[in-house]
């Protein structure tokens, strides 16, 4: 049954090695440098061990897991050894538990951040032609996701007030504003849902 599973990892990284010499990048490198997930980091005060899960590759490869039609962590791994060994580079071990570790270093407000960062980064390159009548148009858009009903998720997102004790689940309100000549997200921001409506 062992030897199953490595033959079908081997197979999924050839595939995904032939995916990935044709762009030889990992998602979104092109938008997210070094420079900037430096910033963040800088910013928010977070210190990082040069390993093969930077900051920049953990980030690159969750982006990717969450866009791909498989999610699992698995998959993310073989995307990345795929990327580095089109690359030339050393292959690293296919076993999630160091990919999920570096994912679970990065906070919440690094994620903000970065899409923070990111939008205004792109939004400062956008040509003049993509304005208004020569204003910048934006969108404020918003919804609620619910979280799991742990003890940390209750203390950082506690339930609205119009719930009863016990009942119902951590909700957070996500907030953005969007700029309609790229469609990408120049602002961002998390509340917990019952600090939301109080404002």
């Amino acid at each position: 049954m062992r030897h199953c599973n490595q033959g079908r990892l081997r197979q999924q990284i050839r595939f995904l090695q032939q995916q990935y010499l044709q762009d030889g990048n990992l998602p979104f490198s092109d938008i997210l440098s070094s420079e900037l997930i430096e910033q963040a980091l800088t910013a928010l005060q977070i210190g990082w061990v040069d390993r093969i899960y930077t900051p920049l590759v953990t980030l690159c490869v969750f982006l990717g897991q969450v866009l791909s039609a498989d999610h699992s962590c698995q998959a993310a791994v073989a995307r990345l050894i795929a990327h580095r060994v089109a690359r030339k580079e050393r292959a690293c071990s296919a076993r999630t538990g160091a990919y999920c570790q570096a994912r679970q270093r990065l906070p919440e407000a690094f994620f903000s951040q970065i899409a923070g960062q990111t939008g205004q980064r792109l939004e400062d390159g956008a040509p003049s032609r993509w304005l208004w009548k020569n204003r910048r148009v934006y969108i404020f858009d918003g919804a609620t996701v619910s979280m799991p009903d742990t003890a940390a998720n209750q203390q950082a997102y506690p339930q609205p007030a119009h719930h009863r004790p016990g009942l119902g689940f951590p909700l957070i309100a996500d907030r953005g504003h969007l700029f309609v000549g790229l469609w990408c997200r120049a602002g961002c921001g998390n509340v917990p849902l019952c600090r939301q409506r109080a404002k």
